[in-house]
């Protein structure tokens, strides 16, 4: 065989082994492509995994509402799986937890499916404690515990409402507490003398509504 033969060759099989080292990787239950990590906390232990775990606050720093726990968590048994609570590190209270909408009972994780914590319709967990023990910016420790696994924890990024998280966070959003003003919180005059405009037609101060010295004097004769 030539060398140019060769050559032509070892670079036949080159390509042939760079196109099977690909498709291999793009194919099946362990391919590379489905190992991209999200951009949001995520853990993996026994048969669960916790993806997107965020805890949302309100949009603004003068709300006083709750905060939320927002989650996707996938059941990789062949068995369902609740979630029992979960706990965000320096709260002095677990979440409430309440199902999907058009369900009750515990939050279930079905086997071999997932449980969306968070936006419309969704199950919730809701922090109702201080909204002290939650501060945008960290990373703060929140532990989900089930069933059967037991307590699962990771480090989550706490953040406002806004942009991506508004359709995520807490669906009943305070707003601001505001005093009424002074002409909201004075009632309304029933003086039929007053007009509309406040203004009253009674007569002015010091102006007598009896007749005149003149008037009476006249009238007597």
């Amino acid at each position: 065989m030539s060398s140019s033969l060769r050559r032509g060759a070892l670079a036949a099989s080159a390509l042939a082994f760079s196109i099977a080292t690909l498709a291999a990787c793009a194919a099946g239950n362990n391919a590379q492509t489905l190992e991209i990590k999200p951009d949001n906390a995520a853990v993996h232990v026994g048969d669960i995994k916790i993806q997107n775990a965020t805890v949302i606050t309100q949009p603004d720093r003068e709300s006083t509402g709750p905060a939320v726990v927002a989650a996707t968590i996938f059941n990789g048994s062949d068995t369902d799986q609740t979630l029992d609570s979960v706990t965000v590190e320096g709260a002095d209270k677990g979440a409430q937890l309440s199902p999907a909408k058009g369900q009750k009972g515990k939050l279930v994780v079905p086997a071999g499916g997932s449980l969306v914590l968070g936006g419309q319709d969704n199950a919730s967990a809701v922090l109702s404690g201080s909204p002290e023990a939650v501060q945008d910016g960290n990373a703060q420790k929140v532990t989900f515990t089930f069933s059967e696994t037991g307590e699962v924890s990771l480090r989550a990024f706490v953040v406002p409402a806004k942009s991506y998280f508004s359709g995520w966070g807490p669906t009943d959003v305070p707003s601001a507490s505001q005093s009424p003003s002074a002409s909201q919180s004075a009632p309304a005059s029933t003086n039929p003398n007053t007009d509309v405009s406040g203004a009253s037609e009674s007569p002015a101060a010091g102006a007598s509504s009896s007749p005149s010295a003149s008037e009476s004097a006249s009238e007597s004769q």
